[in-house]
C-alpha cells in the first residue's frame, strides 16, 4: 500500500509499504477524508514537541471500514467511521484515575506511532466510532472539534459567558462554534485578517485584530468595559499568546489553554495570584467527547465543512503540505482526500 511519510523536517514523500495484519480485535479501514492538523503541520517544520521522524502523519479522518470480525458494537465491513487516535497505556496514574487523554505515555496517531494517511489502517475496534450518517468530510473534522470542545468544557463555559478565544486557526475557530454552541458571547484574535474575516462567518460576536500588544490590549478592555473575559482560550502555543489570554481574563477568570509549542515564557505570574484565575490544561479528547460532537452536529445542524479552505487528492499531499507551510494565514482546513 502507499503511504505519506514526513521523512524528516521539511521532507516528505509517499512510500510503499506493507499492508498492515490485523492483531485480534482489530478491524481493516480505508481512510476517504484526513485533515491536516496544525501539529501535522509542525511536524512537517520540526517544530512539533512530541514528534520522532521518520513518521505517517495524519490522526483526524473518516474511514470505511474493509475487514472486521464479530464486535460487540456491531459495525461490519461497510460502515464508515472516524476513530479515537490517541492511545494511552491504560495502567499509569492517569489512566487509573480516568484522564486517559492524558496518559502519561500517550501515543497520538500520527505523531509517537503511525497515523492514517495510508491506504489502509489496522484499529483496534474499540477505537472506532459509527459516524452516525454524516458524510465523510464532515465526519474527518470531529476530532479537531473535540480538541476545541474538551477545552472548551474543561474551561465550564455556560451561556452568557464572555469569551475570548486567541488563534484563529482550525482549533480556534472550532472550539469558538463549541463555545457558541453552549449559549457563549464569543470573540476571536488573530494576527491574520483573512482568518479572522473568515472565522466571522460562524455567528460569532467579534473579532480582535493582534496587532500589537498595545493594540490587543486597548481592543480587550474597550469589548469587556475594562472588566476582561469571563473565559480565555489559547490555540496558538505560543509565549505570547498564552500572556495574551493571561491579560485578557477578568478576576477570577478561567483560561484554557489548548495550544502547544516548544517556547518557554519569561512569566509574570503575580497576574495569575493577584486575579485568582483558573488555570485549565486540556490535551487531546475522550470517546465520549467523540460521540458528544458528532449527535450536536447531527442535532444543531452545524455546517463544520465551511472550515474547510482547501482539498487535495492524496497524491498530491506532499503539494498540501508545501502550500499550507506558505499560506498558514490564509488557509484554514486543508484536508486530503483518499
Amino acid at each position: 500500500m502507499k503511504a505519506f511519510v514526513i521523512v524528516k523536517p521539511g521532507q516528505v514523500e509517499i512510500r510503499d509499504l506493507p499492508e498492515p495484519k490485523l492483531k485480534p480485535g482489530e478491524a481493516l479501514i480505508r481512510p476517504l477524508f484526513g485533515g491536516i492538523c496544525g501539529s501535522d503541520l509542525n511536524s512537517f517544520r520540526g517544530s512539533n514537541a512530541y514528534m520522532s521522524y521518520p513518521r505517517v502523519p495524519g490522526h483526524e479522518f473518516s474511514a470505511e471500514i474493509v475487514e472486521i470480525g464479530e464486535n460487540a458494537q456491531g459495525f461490519k465491513a461497510g460502515d464508515i467511521v472516524t476513530a479515537n487516535p490517541y492511545f494511552n497505556c491504560g495502567h499509569c496514574y492517569s489512566c487509573g484515575h480516568g484522564l486517559v487523554n492524558a496518559c502519561m505515555s500517550n501515543q497520538t496517531m500520527g505523531v509517537q506511532r503511525e497515523g492514517g494517511f495510508a491506504e489502509l489502517v489496522a484499529m483496534p475496534i474499540e477505537r472506532l466510532i459509527d459516524g452516525k450518517g454524516l458524510e465523510p468530510k464532515i465526519l474527518a473534522l470531529i476530532e479537531p472539534f473535540c480538541i476545541g470542545y474538551h477545552g472548551i468544557q474543561r474551561a465550564g463555559v455556560k451561556a452568557g459567558d464572555n469569551v475570548l478565544v486567541v488563534g484563529a486557526g482550525t482549533i480556534g475557530v472550532l472550539a469558538a462554534i463549541a463555545a457558541k454552541s453552549r449559549g457563549a458571547k464569543v470573540w476571536i484574535c488573530d494576527v491574520a485578517p483573512k482568518k479572522l474575516e473568515y472565522a466571522m462567518r460562524f455567528g460569532l460576536d467579534g473579532k480582535i485584530l493582534n496587532s500589537s500588544p498595545e493594540e490587543f490590549a486597548k481592543a480587550w478592555k474597550e469589548v469587556t468595559d475594562n472588566n476582561g473575559f469571563d473565559v480565555t482560550v489559547e490555540c496558538v502555543g505560543l509565549p505570547s499568546t498564552l500572556q495574551n489570554c493571561l491579560d485578557a481574563a477578568c478576576f477570577g477568570g478561567r483560561v484554557a489553554v489548548i495550544g502547544v509549542g516548544k517556547h518557554n515564557i519569561d512569566l509574570d505570574f503575580t497576574i495569575i495570584q493577584k486575579k485568582e484565575l483558573n488555570i485549565y490544561g486540556s490535551r487531546n479528547a475522550m470517546t465520549k467527547d467523540f460521540k458528544e460532537l458528532i449527535d450536536v452536529v447531527k442535532d444543531q445542524g452545524l455546517k463544520l465543512d465551511d472550515v474547510i479552505t482547501n482539498i487535495y487528492k492524496f497524491n498530491d499531499a506532499a503539494q498540501a503540505f508545501a502550500d499550507f507551510d506558505k499560506n498558514a494565514g490564509s488557509m484554514l482546513k486543508v484536508m486530503i482526500e483518499f
